[in-house]
């Protein structure tokens, strides 16, 4: 009898689940319907389920998602602002997921309870994400103190806008106190993640280069701490001598509003190596900062650009809200595309 191709094949066995929980908190989320209060109650709780759906929400774009969330968030503000944020930054293999798994770790057994905010990229193409941070940070997802959550980056501002600052204050409520943001690389998402953290860290690697060239001289500026990763093995003494360039280049940048002096630092997530140190920095700078009142000043300035942030997108939105105005202004757009009509008359034109 002749094979039809439409046959199933036999396919690979089923991958076991990185959360042996999930299963059953999946059943439970699709049984349970969550009231605002049980949002509320579960996240103040710690309950990862209520806190997962609350998230859900916030990165939704239904208008009733999103009437249901900023009703959370306006619940829980009381409870947000005490944990310290910390952004982390790097060039594409840099060994940044690696670097957060063994650093998270770290902050556990320092008695820390840890939410790694990941933004992973958004393909242009098909926009679409692989949100992989779990798989890369296997130990760490299974850790008790530690709640992982990838979101794809999007298009605003480099990914990282308002589901992301909103995420972090419903893992604030929910009683996390060290928040990290891993970015998707060094790009515009750096000035993004830089104005919703206290703490921005730049990972770096030696021997890859021309160092000093290899990266925007506005993301060094920015940075609070550069650290050098894979400082080991064969690669330490190029890891000692990238860290005795850096240090001179942060000598010739202007002093920081801060009043905190950036440092290099090597280490190594692999080995384990300078993760106490760089922990350490940041825990310095968080008390000079906190002394000098530029970390409570900074993060008041935060709040009033996100503020500005969120108006300008809100009026955006209201604005092609009117029938026929988003017609009129692709209409507009072609004309001045085309050279016909200047971009001051036309928004003028749109404005009337």
């Amino acid at each position: 009898m002749k094979k039809s191709a439409l046959n199933v094949m036999k396919g690979v066995d089923s991958v076991k689940s990185l959360n042996p929980n999930l299963k059953e908190q999946f059943q439970k989320s699709k049984k349970r319907n969550f009231s605002l209060k049980d949002y509320v109650d579960g996240i103040r709780s710690g309950d990862r389920l209520a806190l997962s759906k609350a998230i859900t929400l916030v990165e939704s774009n239904k208008p009733e998602h999103q009437m249901l969330s900023q009703d959370i968030l306006e619940a829980i503000l009381p409870f947000t602002g005490n944990s310290i944020r910390i952004g982390i930054t790097g060039v594409p293999g840099v060994g940044k997921s690696t670097f957060i798994e063994c650093f998270g770790e770290y902050l556990i057994s320092q008695g820390k309870k840890i939410s790694v905010l990941a933004i992973d990229p958004t393909s242009q193409r098909t926009h679409g994400s692989i949100l992989g941070d779990k798989t890369r940070m296997e130990n760490l997802s299974k850790a008790e103190q530690a709640y992982i959550r990838p979101s794809p980056a999007g298009g605003s501002l480099g990914g990282v806008a308002r589901k992301t600052r909103e995420t972090i204050l419903l893992c604030e409520a929910a009683g996390y106190d060290t928040i990290i943001i891993e970015t998707v690389g060094v790009g515009q998402s750096e000035t993004a993640v830089h104005s919703m953290v206290d703490f921005f860290l730049l990972l770096m690697l030696a021997g890859a280069g021309d160092e000093l060239q290899g990266i925007k001289r506005g993301i060094m500026e920015m940075a609070d701490l550069i650290a050098i990763n894979k400082a080991d093995g064969e690669n330490l003494a190029k890891a000692t001598s990238a860290q005795a360039e850096y240090k001179s280049a942060l000598h010739l940048f202007p002093p920081t509003n801060s009043g905190w002096i950036p440092d290099v630092l090597t280490c190594s997530a692999i080995q384990e190596l300078g993760i106490a140190d760089i922990w350490k920095k940041i825990l310095e700078y968080s008390q000079i900062t906190s002394e000098n009142n530029f970390y409570k000043e900074n993060r008041k300035q935060q709040n009033r650009f996100w503020f500005r942030e969120f108006l300008a997108e809100a009026i955006q939105t209201k604005f092609y809200e009117t029938k026929g105005r988003k017609e009129l202004a692709l209409s507009l757009e072609k004309k001045v595309v085309e050279g016909s009509m200047s971009s001051i008359s036309a928004i003028h034109e749109l404005l009337k």
